[in-house]
């Protein structure tokens, strides 16, 4: 078994969802007390925020390359980051480290094919919508992608940081995040994807009518493949 290094705490709630499912899935595929073996390297997410809202990528960049070196330092032999966001810096992650980095819009990607859907709405944060890396990844995998107009994107992205990231959960939020998912499927979404973390404690498959891609769960699974794989 690999080592799995992650950058994580971007939001913990996150994070500990995803070490959640890599140790599960460990566990089935090897049996007995088998656990996965990780390295986390979890943030303030205070710090990362800030630098977020103001714009900062090329610092984000930084801090992300340098604590990927210092994984790959300390035994690890793959590398997650556990948030769909910052998968904006991906390209400088990759390229600080010599090992692999798994991406969770390819581990998206994989199950949208799987199921045969080639058009999919994006639910995340203001820059996962907005910014290109995630939907030009999909792009080039020839699936479609579909994202809410305003202002329901700013909703989207202000329950995200006001609310799920502080461990609240909202049947009002819910609701909304529903109503804009049927929003999408009118207009031609054939499944959703929960393109933040976070959004899988809110809506869940029963939510959406749809189906749902609950990304941390896919692209936890995808790591502990790779970390598993002979």
């Amino acid at each position: 078994m690999k080592r799995i290094g992650v950058l994580g705490g971007m939001s913990w709630e996150s994070s500990v969802e995803y070490e959640r499912i890599m140790n599960t899935a460990v566990r089935e595929r090897l049996g007995g007390t088998h656990s996965a073996d990780l390295i986390v390297r979890s943030y303030d997410f205070a710090r990362v925020e800030t630098l977020q809202e103001t714009g900062d990528w090329e610092a984000l960049g930084e801090l992300l390359a340098a604590d990927a070196r210092a994984l790959e330092a300390a035994g690890a032999e793959l590398l997650v980051i556990a948030t769909n966001t910052m998968h904006v810096l991906a390209p400088q992650v990759q390229a600080a480290t010599t090992i692999p980095l798994v991406h969770i819009a390819d581990a998206t990607g994989d199950a949208v094919r799987a199921a045969g859907l080639d058009t999919v709405a994006l639910l995340g944060t203001r820059y996962t919508m907005e910014m290109g890396f995630y939907r030009d990844r999909l792009a080039e995998a020839g699936i479609a992608v579909l994202i809410p107009d305003e202002p329901d994107r700013t909703l989207i992205h202000d329950v995200i940081y006001d609310e799920l990231v502080r461990g609240i959960i909202s049947p009002e939020s819910r609701a909304e995040y529903v109503r804009i998912i049927a929003d999408l499927k009118v207009r031609g979404a054939q499944g959703v994807i929960a393109g933040c973390t976070e959004i899988e404690l809110l809506v869940g498959p029963d939510d959406a009518g749809i189906p749902l891609f609950p990304t941390a769960r896919l692209h936890a699974l995808a790591a502990v493949g790779a970390a598993l794989a002979t």
